[in-house]
Order: C-alpha cells, then sequence, then structure tokens
C-alpha cells in the first residue's frame, strides 16, 4: 500500500521533480560563465572585515540604529574617525 503525502508538505508552487525535469537538468558548471557568475552572488570583498562581539551602551545602540540602514557601518566610521586624534604615535 503506497503511504499517502502529507497534504500539508505538499507545496504546489515547488512540485517534486519527475524523473523527466532530471533528464532536463544541466550541471552548474554546464551554464555559460556569466550565468554561473550571477548565480555564485556577490564577489568576495578585497578588503575585509572582522566579526567580533562587542558591548555597548543602549543609547549608542539606539542612536545609530535610528539613523537608519548603515548603521554598523557608520559605527566603524566613527571609530575610523576616533582613532585619527587617539592613536599612539
Amino acid at each position: 500500500m503506497k503511504k499517502q503525502p502529507n497534504p500539508e508538505l505538499i507545496d504546489d508552487e515547488n512540485p517534486e521533480w519527475t524523473e523527466k525535469d532530471f533528464k532536463r537538468a544541466v550541471p552548474f558548471s554546464g551554464l555559460s560563465e556569466t550565468l554561473q557568475a550571477k548565480l555564485r552572488g556577490r564577489p568576495k570583498a578585497t578588503v575585509t572585515k572582522e566579526r567580533i562581539t562587542i558591548r555597548l551602551s543602549p543609547e549608542v545602540v539606539e542612536r545609530f540604529r535610528a539613523s537608519g540602514d548603515g548603521w554598523q557601518t557608520r559605527v566603524d566610521a566613527a571609530l575610523k574617525d576616533w582613532l585619527k586624534t587617539h592613536s599612539p604615535a
């Protein structure tokens, strides 16, 4: 007896692949270079940042977040600006 599929797990927009679908599929290496580049996503940055954990006062975080998207980049810029006048010679 064949098991009935769970109706909650059926996704009409993304049905399960058939044998025909698998036969039509092309491996990633078989795609054009331009399409491969698009599918790879964003290229790696030449200058990367280090991921850390930092504890800041709620007031500082609130003010930077209130300034909108990119607030973490602005925190980085503010710290770089502070370093200009506070770095040891």
